[in-house]
């Protein structure tokens, strides 16, 4: 788990970068946060925008998203049930 000063310069990077300069490391780190947001119904494409955009265009890193949405998901489905 990232620490607070590892997040702020996380977020500082990822608000530096523009579209097409997001590289998939970067998106990385940032997924579970994204993911986080997602399940708590916030809107994490508005928050992040950047690390959405990349979701959309890179195959890899999208599937990674999905794969790691829907393992929080069972886990959070296992302790409810």
């Amino acid at each position: 788990m990232l620490n607070v000063s590892q997040v702020k310069k996380l977020v500082r990077t990822i608000v530096a970068f523009r579209h097409d300069e997001m590289t998939c490391e970067i998106c990385f780190h940032a997924l579970d946060r994204y993911v986080e947001m997602t399940l708590e119904g916030k809107n994490a494409a508005e928050a992040m925008p950047l690390v959405q955009s990349h979701l959309q265009g890179c195959t890899e890193c999208g599937e990674e998203f999905q794969a790691l949405l829907e393992a929080l998901k069972a886990i959070e489905d296992a302790h409810e049930g």
